[in-house]
């Protein structure tokens, strides 16, 4: 430190020419603060008691320490007044925060305001705080368009609105971002428009950004699910997304194989089955057991054993829908006693047939007209404690066929199910339309 006596003259005169007063205390910017922070804390602690409106407390609180409105406050006013439904009040605290306030809000301000003005299903509200928030010192950016978006493509209102939103926030000069081409891409999918979203998913690749896997995953998925949609054109659409970037998993190629089984391609499947092998993924036991399914309906029986043989040499453990989809085709080749020690096999490996597995052995035997080997089996659907309410209402079925000869459709099966009081699962009714497992001879012979 330099010593004031050690300085000239000229040094002396030029400290005292240019000294400047001790700043004042209660100018400072901690304090400045500290009294807006006293202010917030004097306006969330006071009362919401009519007449007495939230926007006048909040200029009472600031005025009453000396200082300007801030941004929190602004902000906790708009959500008190959205949680306590007030949103009458809201128009006069936004008129105030353009008109009055210097400060430049952040955009959080608006965007919390738009998803307020959703939930209330204000959507006309909503897009109007999004074209005034230029008026209010800020900048909008996608972050506002995004929260604009969500509103919009929660309903089909705002779904048409949404064309003209885009124009005008490119005039404002918000450029899409890929979280934009995600919300419109989810919004399209979710209302079945697969085609529109495929086209944004192009112009989103084709404007620099990169392949969101979700996204394409999501596409595929509700492109499966599309009525009309060919599964050569699911696979097509896999093999180009390929092109720009897009590695399938084992639940994009889980839907693209239903796909094809649900429209009777299971060589098609069986395809896409070996094409995940070759990428080096291992099939799990649902994809096997749709490629099962989807070949056994085609009657390709050769191929069906050897996926069966497969799955077990890859060290799968069949469940018992792969089991009962097994003994379907067993059975549709007239091999039933195959299928009956089939059940034996499941058991010793601790997978307990359902009543769908036995549903499939009794419609072979009553169709070929064994009827004291299904009765056989019935009782040990008994001992196995497998649709204990089905049994007696099984044994009149039975003797009913003996009297009359005829074979029970898959509707009587249903109905005596249902009727014992024990309907079956979600699960096992999922199955029982996909495997179907009883079917009528003829008409005029259904129960």
């Amino acid at each position: 430190m330099v010593r004031t006596s050690s300085l000239t003259p000229r040094s002396k005169f030029f400290l005292r020419k240019h000294r400047k007063w001790p700043v004042s205390p209660y100018d400072t910017k901690w304090h400045k603060l500290f009294n807006q922070h006293q202010a917030l804390q004097t306006l969330k602690h006071s009362p919401l008691n009519p007449p007495q409106t939230l926007l006048s407390t909040l200029i009472h609180s600031f005025n009453t320490f000396n200082c300007d409105p801030t941004p929190e406050a602004y902000n906790f006013v708009l959500k008190t007044l959205f949680k306590t439904s007030q949103l009458s009040h809201i128009p006069s605290v936004v008129d105030r925060l353009e008109s009055i306030e210097k400060f430049h809000p952040p955009e959080s301000i608006f965007t919390n305001l738009i998803r307020f003005y959703g939930s209330a299903n204000r959507v006309e509200d909503a897009i109007d705080v999004f074209y005034r928030i230029p008026k209010f010192r800020c900048d909008p950016s996608a972050v506002s368009l995004n929260s604009l978006l969500y509103v919009l493509c929660g309903s089909s209102e705002g779904l048409k609105m949404v064309p003209q939103v885009l124009m005008n926030s490119r005039a404002m000069g918000i450029r899409l971002e890929e979280s934009s081409f995600r919300i419109l891409i989810s919004a399209l999918c979710r209302i079945g428009s697969v085609g529109y979203a495929i086209e944004i998913m192009k112009c989103m690749i084709s404007n620099g950004y990169d392949l969101d896997v979700k996204i394409c995953s999501l596409v595929l998925s509700s492109l499966c699910e599309q009525k009309g949609v060919g599964g050569l054109e699911v696979v097509g659409f896999v093999e180009e997304m390929k092109k720009v970037g897009f590695c399938p998993g084992m639940l994009d190629y889980s839907n693209v194989s239903r796909c094809l089984v649900k429209q009777g391609k299971g060589l098609d499947a069986l395809r896409v089955l070996c094409k995940m092998k070759v990428e080096g993924m291992k099939p799990d036991i649902v994809c096997y057991t749709m490629v099962l399914y989807g070949v056994i309906a085609n009657g390709d029986y050769k191929n069906a054993d050897k996926v069966f043989d497969e799955l077990l040499v890859l060290g799968l453990v069949p469940d018992v829908y792969t089991y009962s989809v097994y003994i379907n085709g067993l059975c549709k080749q007239n091999n039933v006693e195959a299928g009956i020690k089939m059940i034996t096999c499941m058991e010793e490996l601790g997978c307990k047939p359902n009543l769908i597995t036995y549903n499939l052995l009794l419609k072979a035997l009553c169709k070929n007209g064994e009827l004291s080997r299904a009765r056989e089996l019935v009782s040990e659907m008994t001992l196995n404690g497998v649709g204990r309410g089905l049994v007696c209402k099984a044994m009149d079925l039975l003797q009913i066929m003996v009297d009359k000869n005829v074979v029970p459709g898959a509707r009587a099966w249903e109905a005596l199910l249902l009727s014992s009081g024990t309907g079956p699962c979600l699960v096992e009714n999922t199955w029982t339309n996909l495997v179907n497992p009883v079917e009528v001879n003829t008409s005029h012979q259904t129960l």
